[in-house]
């Protein structure tokens, strides 16, 4: 497996941390909303904040991951690439994450987000690995959809926006707890890697308040696939 992966406009070294670069991460970075401020939850390799912080290129982001590894990995990457003045890399849980106050101004307020990223570890109820980082990075032991959704809730703003992929078969585990934080579905994009095949994964994304349910579906190297990740592929 390749230890460095090339982008159009940074570099992703990933020796080291568990959860390597992938399609998900890929896709999670190109379809994603943003905003002024973004959080990256489980940031692995440092690539969704990334992605993210060459699409929206005023936005201030955080990015967190539990271990420790991952964290070194993700601050390398971020130091080296032309978004290390607005990334923040962390050693944290969500759970109990609070934002970074940025500038003296803005310390009487809790700095809330406009945008959420995550793609959550999703492995439930299931044999987990040897590997104790592969298990903390796929086994939701560490992270529950619900702790996910709760800890969105706290940590978004009132017009801010969460989204996530995951496999297709546990959209419904994420819906419900999405609605018992009290958020909304608001998009949906169902992803196949042929047009012959069933969807694998599943983008989503949830709000505060009620919006327009936005549907769409995306095969791999299809046209809309090629439109959100032409901008990072050499």
């Amino acid at each position: 497996m390749k230890d460095r992966f090339s982008f159009r406009q940074f570099d992703v070294v990933q020796e080291g941390c568990a959860m390597k670069v992938g399609t998900d991460g890929v896709l999670l970075g190109s379809w994603a909303n943003g905003g002024h401020r973004i959080l990256d939850v489980g940031c692995g390799t440092g690539l969704i904040a990334l992605m993210m912080a060459q699409r929206f290129p005023a936005a201030e982001i955080d990015a967190i991951d539990i271990d420790h590894d991952a964290f070194e990995t993700a601050h390398r990457n971020v130091e080296q690439s032309p978004f290390s003045d607005r990334i923040i890399v962390a050693r944290a849980k969500v759970q109990e994450w609070q934002p970074i106050h940025r500038c003296v101004r803005d310390a009487q307020t809790l700095p809330l987000y406009d945008a959420i990223v995550c793609n959550p570890p999703f492995f439930i109820n299931s044999l987990q690995c040897p590997d104790n980082k592969r298990t903390v990075a796929r086994h939701a032991e560490t992270l529950t959809f619900s702790e996910l959704m709760v800890s969105a809730e706290r940590l978004m703003a009132e017009e801010g926006e969460i989204s996530v992929v995951i496999p297709v078969e546990v959209k419904s585990l994420m819906d419900e707890a999405a609605i018992l934080a009290g958020l909304f579905p608001h998009r949906i994009c169902m992803f196949r890697t042929t047009d012959r095949k069933p969807p694998r994964r599943v983008l989503l994304s949830y709000t505060k308040k009620p919006r327009r349910m936005e549907s769409e579906e995306m095969v791999l190297g299809d046209e809309t696939y090629r439109r959100l990740t032409g901008d990072f592929y050499l």
